[in-house]
């Protein structure tokens, strides 16, 4: 796999981008040489020595000496190379992933590891000012319970589900929600007085991955996510692709049955939603529940009320019932379908899978490669990577902080106005 490579100008109007194409460069590489970087960044020793010195003042990086020489290298006796580490915690984010009926809130560093973090649950029937109200105050618990100063917070990323417009921090449409229209960066801008992007949860998640997880050195990845709903984000390039009026990637609407399906809460029947999202997977437990009241997932639902209803299904399949496995596998199938159109239309490298897929990727990983191998045209199928996300439960939240990090601090000359 070639690693990304991030080239820059020695032009002094683009002395921005420069910085960042430094600090891209750290990102992905840790403990750089200036000479190095000046070989991977295309620009000048000077160049990279007046950047350098510019980011230590700001306390953003920091220089290393290490001892040791890399094979092959040539290096006078007893002078240690110097060598340049971003210093993870001179900034911080804050993320804020909102799902349906839950958030989660964190704060980060720059190498987007999660220093405090907290989840709370709200009811979708209550009015999204509400909502948007008790983000706003657990956001301000985070903060406070991370003892930093607020001046070291660069802005606020947001992942929301439903149809978002990134340029106007808009939520659209989000029916799992009973959202239309919430100005959603608007009123946390007002609220909090610190800098907000916002964008679609999973698009987040992709972008999460792409640079500080699994993703990272990969051309074009797709990330999808199972919960209430089933969405899917794509990069390409480093960059996240939107669509032409911000859907790109509501994959949970593609119609899987074309006749006798489910009807589906956008309006239509037989949608993917319908068939392998956590609604619909419970759906079909709930009947074979009724239909063996003596099986193993009845008394696993009856005994195991300490757990979600999704993993009690999961734990039922993993103690061998085998009514629950073979539905399993049926929904595994739905979602190998769905992932070899995306295989077939887009080609990505990578395919990630999150949410409940990544729960209960015992059952769901191995049948959806299959699936995909088999299905996709020309054996594409077969050369991409199919795996779990790198960060489990936390990609949601990470996500938004990354989309904080790429927009504040990484690549602010592509942030939203």
């Amino acid at each position: 796999m070639s690693k990304p490579s991030f080239q820059g100008s020695n032009i002094n109007l683009v002395k921005l981008h420069n910085l960042q194409v430094v600090l891209l460069s750290l990102l992905h590489e840790t403990n750089l040489s200036r000479v190095q970087l000046a070989k991977k960044t295309n620009l000048s020793n000077t160049t990279i020595t007046n950047l350098i010195a510019e980011l230590i003042g700001a306390g953003v990086v920091s220089e290393v000496e290490e001892t040791a020489s890399e094979p092959g290298e040539l290096r006078p006796v007893g002078r240690p190379r110097t060598s340049i580490q971003i210093e993870p915690n001179s900034r911080l984010v804050v993320g804020v992933h909102i799902g349906v009926g839950l958030f989660r809130v964190c704060v980060a560093n720059i190498s987007n590891e999660m220093l405090q973090s907290q989840v709370m649950h709200f009811d979708v029937a209550i009015p999204a000012e509400q909502v948007l109200a008790q983000i706003v105050k657990t956001v301000e618990t985070v903060i406070l319970a991370c003892g930093v100063e607020r001046s070291r917070i660069l802005g606020i990323g947001v992942g929301a589900s439903g149809l978002v417009d990134f340029q106007t921090g808009v939520n659209l449409l989000a029916p799992n929600l009973n959202w239309h229209d919430v100005p959603l960066r608007d009123y946390l801008l007002q609220a909090l007085n610190l800098p907000v992007v916002v964008d679609n949860n999973v698009r987040t998640m992709a972008l999460g991955e792409t640079y500080f997880g699994a993703g990272r050195g990969v051309d074009s990845l797709a990330f999808v996510y199972g919960r209430t709903g089933v969405g899917a984000g794509l990069i390409f390039k480093g960059q996240v692709f939107r669509g032409s009026t911000k859907g790109a990637g509501e994959i949970g609407h593609t119609t899987i049955l074309l006749r006798g399906g489910e009807l589906c809460r956008c309006g239509n029947r037989g949608c993917l939603e319908t068939l392998i999202s956590e609604d619909a997977i419970l759906r079909q437990a709930d009947q074979i529940s009724r239909l063996y009241p003596q099986g193993i997932l009845a008394q696993t639902i009856s005994d195991e009320n300490d757990i979600s209803p999704i993993e009690r299904v999961f734990r039922a399949g993993r103690a061998g019932d085998e009514t629950v496995r073979a539905m399993l596998a049926d929904r595994a199938f739905y979602l190998g379908v769905a992932l070899t159109s995306v295989v077939n239309l887009f080609n990505p490298e990578l395919i990630l899978l999150g949410g409940i897929f990544s729960r209960g990727q015992d059952f769901f990983l191995q049948p959806v490669i299959q699936t995909v191998s088999q299905m996709s045209f020309g054996g594409m199928g077969k050369r991409v990577r199919i795996e779990s996300t790198s960060f489990g439960w936390k990609a949601g939240v990470l996500g938004a902080s990354a989309l904080a990090l790429m927009n504040f601090f990484y690549q602010p000359e592509q942030a939203n106005p």
